[in-house]
């Protein structure tokens, strides 16, 4: 079971364009990313710049609007997240109580759905798109 984990760190969402994390802080996400790693479940993990370097693209009325960042209507923001593959939720809860996070940051854990949990027609919708699902290069479980 693939799950997301994600970093919502407070503040972030006023960051100002450039900021970078204390590197002791990184110090010790990256030995825990490494224990990730050494237990085979870690996919994928990236941290992301503020949002203060971001744009935000809304449909209203089905035309696309951009607006750069920073929102002021954000209260919570992506800092980072990591993507692993593991048996349950409870594992993946686990994990997440591992991350050597402060106090004001929140992660939040989220199941990423798999093909063959969605009924037959939405499946079929996707079907024409093979080589995508196979390119994530995902274990099915």
């Amino acid at each position: 079971m693939r799950f997301m984990m994600l970093m919502i760190p407070k503040g972030y969402e006023k960051a100002s364009p450039g900021t970078t994390p204390d590197p002791k802080a990184v110090g010790a996400m990256m030995k825990y990313n490494e224990s990730l790693q050494k237990a085979g479940v870690l996919l994928a993990l990236d941290g992301l710049h503020p949002p203060s370097m971001g744009v935000r693209v809304t449909f209203a009325g089905g035309k696309p609007k951009v607006t750069d960042g920073p929102f002021s209507e954000a209260k919570e923001v992506l800092g980072g997240y990591w993507m692993i593959d593991v048996k349950s939720k409870d594992e993946a809860i686990e994990w997440a109580k591992r991350i050597p996070a402060s106090e004001n940051e929140i992660v939040e854990v989220r199941q990423v759905h798999e093909m063959s949990e969605f009924p037959a027609d939405v499946q079929k919708a996707a079907a024409g798109f093979p080589d995508m699902q196979k390119q994530v290069g995902r274990k099915q479980g």
